[in-house]
């Protein structure tokens, strides 16, 4: 009888019965794993757009055919020469070889063109001036910019970027309107407790200090978990895309860790301000 009244004074509405602690968890740890996704798709595709707009839309690509294999200096003199030019330098064949084995196999007879890897100063510019000074020097020589297919990559990128930012925003407001029902669903099955207390003297602000501090605690668990689930399925992510951001950096040391631990406590800040408007304006309809 005694621990009963303890359980009682320490939980007078009786909310560990009237808001599950397992429903609204699991729900916002669904939530909470959709945001980890989104906002890591959103960081990975800004720093793609990043590298590849800062990275390869500089780059400019020189071949000189088999016949004038000989006068790679002369095409390296020149092209260092130009002040539009930060880096040239020529490409190894047996890289060569190796970028075009998946497409041509083993072909070591095959000649291949002399090629020659170009880093612009201005990933702007035009590089048409180059591709005519060098042709009058080196007939046949070719300059191969990537400018445009960057660009276009870079708003693929973009475009992927916003409609992760739109996913979370959606799913914030799912969030939302699952704290608020389930806040709605705990008012009406302790109506009878609530309207005691209220008769009793208890005020607005500590009929909701109490729903919101449980729904807090509840979401922030929530997203606990699903920020954990998130940790290894980013990680399995970012291993698959390691190719396209050059492989530099490890798949655990590219994970937003700073969103990830942040999740559990805006998600309790989000339960918590939810369930305190909520039953806020429940509690005006009371006499």
């Amino acid at each position: 009888m005694a621990e009963r009244r303890m359980r009682y004074a320490r939980d007078p509405l009786g909310l560990k019965r009237a808001l599950s602690d397992r429903l609204l968890p699991g729900l916002v740890a669904a939530m909470a794993l959709l945001a980890a996704l989104a906002l890591a798709g959103s960081r990975g595709a800004a720093a793609l757009a990043d590298r590849w707009q800062h990275g390869a839309a500089a780059a400019v690509t020189v071949q000189l055919p088999p016949e004038q294999s000989g006068r790679m200096g002369d095409a390296l003199a020149l092209l260092r020469a130009r002040p539009e030019v930060a880096e040239a330098t020529p490409v190894d064949p047996d890289r060569m070889r190796e970028l075009l084995r998946p497409w041509l196999g083993e072909v070591p007879a095959l000649p291949l063109p002399s090629v020659l890897e170009l880093r612009l100063r201005d990933v702007n510019m035009d590089p048409s001036p180059i591709q005519r000074d060098l042709s009058a020097a080196i007939p046949g020589a070719e300059v191969e910019a990537h400018g445009i297919w960057v660009a276009r990559l870079a708003a693929l990128a973009r475009s992927v970027q916003g409609v992760a930012l739109a996913v979370l925003l959606l799913v914030i407001g799912v969030a939302v309107a699952v704290v608020a029902v389930a806040t709605r669903a705990g008012l009406a099955s302790r109506l009878q407790a609530i309207e005691i207390l209220h008769d009793l003297g208890a005020t607005q602000s500590d009929i909701a200090g109490r729903f919101a501090r449980r729904i807090g605690l509840l979401a922030a668990g929530g997203a606990l978990a699903g920020a954990a689930i998130a940790v290894p399925a980013l990680a399995a992510l970012a291993g698959l895309a390691a190719p396209l951001s050059g492989g530099i950096v490890t798949p655990w040391s590219s994970l937003p860790w700073l969103d990830l631990a942040l999740l559990p406590p805006i998600a309790g800040l989000i339960g918590w301000a939810t369930a305190q408007f909520s039953v806020r304006r429940w509690l005006r309809r009371l006499p």
